[in-house]
């Protein structure tokens, strides 16, 4: 149950794999899961249709292919009465889905109705070759700007540098920057994975407007854990303090405590914060820790 080579955004799906490559993947990438069988006609219709567009969108969404008669049990468990049936999921729901092979159209339609669409790929610009390797010094976040700012310079006309560099500025603290970026953002980038983390940085920031002090955060916490308003922005707070693993840990704390505090706004933090922490390792833990807690 591995991905294809050939097309890296199509695998295999079943029990073994079901919960960690389906439902904890979709938690940041939308899964859409095609129930098939080697004998249904219609099936070797739409399948080819799915996996072109699966490879054209460039991990938009990614493709989980499940044989219903290898996986009976899955199968039955979606209700799949004839197929193909197709089925969205984002964040670990059922978002939406259809049954029977549409025309490639009417799967874009569909796609498009859910926000996704083709993957746009931003290349950093080109730095000087001492500075490659795996034992490269990490850049500063002021060095990352400067270095930006000369790209925008030399070529004004790239929007995908200039919302780099708006990242830059975001990471190193200045929220104005990424909020004027996200103002004059073109309709090309609006699904871009830097420009769903510019976002985040701005949601994070407006949530302190009005907020208390870190040590009256904490003096609440201490004489109420159940005070999640206050764990809230003591999490926001650390995570855009630069400290993203104490800041995950208050929002877990929550989601343990009640997943659905303030309409799922545990979550949402979480989500936010996988977009713009850079640990990947620390990333991936966290993810697998809110999964046990949601599923």
């Amino acid at each position: 149950m591995k991905h294809n080579a050939a097309t890296p955004h199509v695998f295999e799906a079943g029990q073994a794999n079901f919960e960690t490559e389906v439902l904890q993947a979709s938690l940041t990438t939308p899964v859409l899961v095609d129930f098939w069988a080697t004998w249904c006609g219609p099936c070797k219709t739409l399948g080819p249709i799915l996996e072109k567009l699966a490879g054209e969108y460039g991990g938009a969404f990614t493709l989980a292919k499940i044989d219903c008669d290898k996986e009976q049990q899955l199968a039955g468990m979606f209700g799949v009465r004839s197929i193909p049936t197709v089925v969205l999921i984002r964040d670990g729901q059922i978002l939406d889905g259809f049954a029977g092979a549409l025309p490639e159209s009417q799967v874009r339609e569909f796609l498009s109705r859910h926000q996704i669409t083709p993957a746009t790929k931003i290349e950093a610009p080109v730095q000087d070759m001492a500075d490659e390797g795996p034992h490269a010094p990490r850049e500063t976040p002021h060095a990352a700007i400067a270095r930006l700012r000369e790209a925008v310079e030399a070529e004004p006309g790239k929007p995908e540098l200039k919302l780099e560099l708006a990242l830059a500025q975001a990471r190193a603290g200045d929220i104005n920057a990424a909020k004027g970026a996200l103002e004059s953002l073109p309709g090309e980038l609006e699904h871009d994975d830097r420009t769903k983390a510019l976002r985040a940085y701005v949601d994070l920031a407006q949530a302190l407007t009005g907020s208390a002090a870190s040590g009256e955060l904490m003096a609440r916490i201490e004489n109420d854990p159940k005070d999640f308003a206050a764990r809230d922005a003591l999490g926001v707070r650390l995570l855009l303090g630069g400290d993203p693993a104490d800041a995950m840990e208050q929002f877990l704390a929550i989601l343990q405590a009640d997943r659905n505090w303030n309409e799922g706004l545990a979550r949402k933090r979480l989500l936010d914060a996988f977009r713009i922490v850079e640990d990947e390792t620390l990333v991936a833990a966290t993810r697998r820790k809110m999964s046990s807690l949601l599923f």
